[in-house]
């Protein structure tokens, strides 16, 4: 599924997304680690992975759209 960066802070890793439905989604250092990206801007488009439902729906894995998931 695709997003676009809503914002992203560097000190902790983490931010939001926002879903192409217009969902906004957070996503944690962890899922920001697995991208092994080292930034990411506002407005960026990237795909994402989530899991869970309704309010414990969370970003897993996130990277550019141009980019392969882990596999």
């Amino acid at each position: 599924m695709q997003a676009t960066v809503r914002d992203y802070a560097t000190a902790t890793r983490s931010g939001h997304v926002i879903l192409d439905d217009g969902s906004l989604l957070p996503f944690g250092a962890d899922a920001f680690d697995r991208s092994g990206l080292r930034l990411l801007r506002l407005g960026q488009r990237v795909r994402v992975i989530v899991h869970g439902e309704d309010a414990d729906r969370r970003v897993v894995f996130l990277t550019l759209s141009t980019f392969l998931d882990p596999a």
